[in-house]
């Protein structure tokens, strides 16, 4: 019984992913036939994609908070490879993500298509990420980031890291921190972070073998970015978090 019900998520995600893949390819046929598409389009289409999959996935989802009003750089604490799709369906994103996962195969097609921007790590490419995403944000298009940089296992933070907060001053917008919790029978969730040599395919079994987890996902209070340094905001982001998540203990200062 618990394998049929495991092969029916399985093929309702895939069903999804075959949608996006409708989708995306939709894009490429406007890109070949030169008809313009907005990226506000591009991320409404994506709000769409994420909402289906979201509900593909074996979550029960809570929102606290209220959804900004005008374009933000959304900063978010990083447990998986789920919070994209989670976060992504609560509005018009564009993502930030690491250039790795342009090669996966489907994944990063869909992601390239739905407007995300690429980096690589330690590449020395951070000041053209960061004037493409001032450049996003400037056109009102809001944009989500992982200041960790890298996953946990949800039951800590990671240092945030401010160079790229820079684009968010030169656009004048501000940053809407996003704390996310998974649990699991009311405490801390083993199944869902994506961390270490986790694979896709192996994540996806795992949570689907089990019940139901839940998802916390709290919209705190925008920070305001005029006049501040990176740094500065980065550790305001941190500790806005920091608090929602696990109590108001001090956070180290985020790396500028």
């Amino acid at each position: 019984m618990r394998r049929g019900r495991v092969y029916a998520r399985i093929a309702r995600v895939l069903l999804v992913v075959g949608l996006g893949l409708g989708m995306a390819a939709l894009f490429t046929l406007y890109e070949r036939l030169r008809v313009r598409h907005s990226m506000a389009r591009r991320q409404r289409w994506s709000r769409f994609f994420m909402a289906q999959l979201s509900a593909a996935l074996p979550f029960k989802v809570s929102v606290h908070g209220a959804l900004p009003t005008q374009p933000t750089l959304w900063v978010s604490n990083h447990v998986s490879w789920t919070d994209i799709p989670l976060l992504g369906m609560l509005s018009p994103l564009s993502f930030l993500s690491k250039a790795e996962v342009r090669t996966w195969p489907v994944a990063g097609w869909l992601a390239l298509k739905a407007g995300t921007l690429f980096i690589r790590r330690g590449s020395g490419d951070s000041q053209l990420i960061r004037k493409q995403m001032t450049q996003h944000l400037s056109h009102d298009c809001s944009l989500l980031i992982f200041p960790e940089g890298t996953t946990t296992d949800g039951r800590a933070l990671r240092t945030f890291h401010g160079r790229l907060l820079a684009s968010a001053v030169e656009a004048q917008v501000p940053l809407q921190p996003v704390a996310i919790r998974y649990l699991r029978d009311g405490k801390p969730d083993p199944l869902a972070p994506f961390i270490g040599d986790d694979d896709l395919l192996s994540h996806l079994l795992r949570l689907f073998a089990n019940n139901v987890g839940e998802v916390e996902i709290h919209l705190l209070a925008p920070i305001a970015t005029a006049g501040q340094e990176r740094a500065a905001l980065a550790y305001q982001a941190q500790q806005a978090i920091q608090e929602t998540l696990f109590g108001a203990e001090p956070a180290h200062r985020a790396a500028a």
